[in-house]
């Protein structure tokens, strides 16, 4: 088996059926197929991939990068997709770090990949259109001499597809490593958490360089045969005419997103075909809940993380009245446990930190045994959230045990902040934490503790990030303090903090 079969069977059942639309473009399933062969052999005969080799990507959504997806399926390889919102030194780091041989440049992004191109001369840098510099390969011209085997034999499901980047408490992206079998576990469980079939028409604007633009619905609706309408950006107001003249039946809307759309003045007017939204990444405030109730359309929560492929434990379209206010039960291919800080299962209602086991569950921590180690424990993922179940068996969040912020749907690490703040030359100490916000639910706060007998101000602070961390991890409020807070052992208390800069 190789998920590579999902499109070449649709190709032969529905050859005419459009698999993807994208702005002007349509593919069927038909060139949608044919396509990803011409791909694996560009990668196969053309820049030398072979089984276990890993091709990055760095742009917005663009239907190529899920051609690459399947073409690197077909060989065995593992497509790292890049978040472009990142500053170019951290798109350094995970190049190196997962040692792609190839990396698909989108123009945007062109500049700053030239000047990264000398530090990683292992790497074929590739633009995905003509306009490159003239010691650029460019992707049509490789395609265009494409030739020869377009599969390996012998690739199944246990081969690694894709590396996940995600924020880690210790500051240092994690590669999660996710194998075919983990994407086909999360089309299994996704598909019963919203019933998706054939039928369905999808609308995707969440960025696929996470799981939660590819892998909850844009992977399941090819997994089904369904057709996918794909946007480069989350943008209110061509998302919102999409949903009235495209009319999909199914779509992932974050709680951020949710606050602009309801501002358009023809939102409320609109006449919506949605069967379901999807959501996630934060506690979902109840009078949302309503809101969508109200219109007929049915909002269903989801728990999970990168290292889950995402969809661990969800509501779905028949349970969504008897689990409000949870996250709902565990998805149906994988197991969930609540333990105590001994590591024995918490009685019904006690507070606990929440594993997953399943073939949903990555493989490992790309080159990184010591992270794999503590994460994974005979096969249970270690996801550092508190939760509880109800005397039902429903699930409720409760707590993030580690200190990640999440602000408009990204993981932002504290201590990757933090990391910056104290190469400052004015900073002694430095602390990050989240504070709730209207429109992003939540955003990083730096609490800053300046030298003896120096000076700094807010401006100064928030400069510091500039060219250093993505623009959208930057702190958006800095509170300056005589002493950081700390237990008896000499640890930050990020609780007091988070008090601190709510007020």
């Amino acid at each position: 088996m190789n998920i590579a079969r999902w499109t070449e069977r649709w190709a032969r059942a529905v050859p005419d059926k459009v698999a993807l639309r994208f702005e002007d473009q349509e593919l069927s399933y038909a060139q949608f197929d044919e396509t990803i062969k011409i791909c694996a052999r560009m990668l196969l005969n053309g820049l030398g991939v072979r089984t276990g080799d890993r091709v990055a990507y760095l742009g917005q959504n663009h239907p190529q990068l899920l051609v690459l997806l399947f073409a690197c399926a077909r060989l065995g390889a593992i497509l790292v997709p890049l978040n472009w919102r990142l500053a170019p030194r951290e798109l350094l780091y995970m190049i190196r770090d997962c040692g792609a041989i190839a990396l698909i440049v989108d123009t945007p992004y062109i500049e700053q990949c030239e000047a990264l191109r000398s530090e990683v001369p292992g790497c074929t840098f590739v633009a995905l259109y003509e306009d490159a510099p003239a010691t650029w390969s460019t992707l049509p011209g490789l395609l265009r001499n494409a030739k020869g085997e377009d599969h390996f034999r012998g690739v199944g499901l246990d081969q690694p597809l894709l590396i996940v980047y995600t924020s880690g408490t210790s500051g240092a992206p994690k590669g999660v490593v996710l194998a075919q079998q983990a994407i086909l576990a999360n089309a299994l469980n996704s598909t019963l958490m919203q019933g998706m079939t054939g039928e369905d028409t999808i609308l995707t604007v969440l960025p696929l360089f996470h799981v939660g633009g590819l892998t909850i619905q844009t992977m399941t609706a090819f997994y089904h045969g369904a057709t996918v309408i794909l946007h480069r950006v989350f943008d209110p107001q061509p998302m919102l005419d999409c949903l009235v003249q495209d009319k999909p039946t199914l779509t992932v809307i974050l709680p951020a997103q949710m606050r602009p759309l309801r501002q358009l003045p023809g939102w409320e007017a609109a006449t919506l075909q949605l069967r379901a939204v999807v959501t996630g990444s934060c506690v979902i405030p109840d009078d949302m809940v309503r809101y969508w109730s109200d219109r007929g359309i049915p909002l269903l929560n989801m728990y999970g993380a990168s290292e889950t492929a995402p969809v661990a434990i969800h509501q779905s379209m028949s349970d969504v009245s008897i689990t409000a206010g949870t996250v709902g039960f565990p998805a149906m291919h994988c197991e969930i446990r609540i333990v105590d800080e001994a590591g024995r299962d918490c009685d019904v209602d006690e507070p606990g930190e929440i594993l997953v086991r399943g073939p949903n569950v990555m493989s490992r921590y790309w080159g990184n045994d010591d992270e794999t180690r503590r994460a994974l424990v005979e096969g249970w993922f270690h996801t550092g959230d508190i939760g509880v179940i109800d005397s039902k068996g429903r699930y409720r969040i409760v707590d993030r045990k580690k200190d990640i912020i999440i602000s408009g749907g990204e993981n932002i690490s504290p201590s990757e902040l933090e990391n910056v703040l104290l190469t400052h030359p004015d900073v002694l100490e430095a602390a990050v934490v989240g504070r709730k916000d209207a429109k992003w639910d939540e955003v990083p706060v730096a609490v800053v503790v300046v030298h003896a007998g120096r000076q700094l101000d807010k401006e100064a602070v928030l400069n510091w990030f500039n060219n250093r961390l993505g623009r959208y991890k930057h702190p958006k409020d800095v509170v300056f303090v005589d002493a950081l807070p700390r237990n008896e052992m000499r640890k930050v208390v990020k609780q007091t903090l988070r008090d601190m800069v709510a007020s």
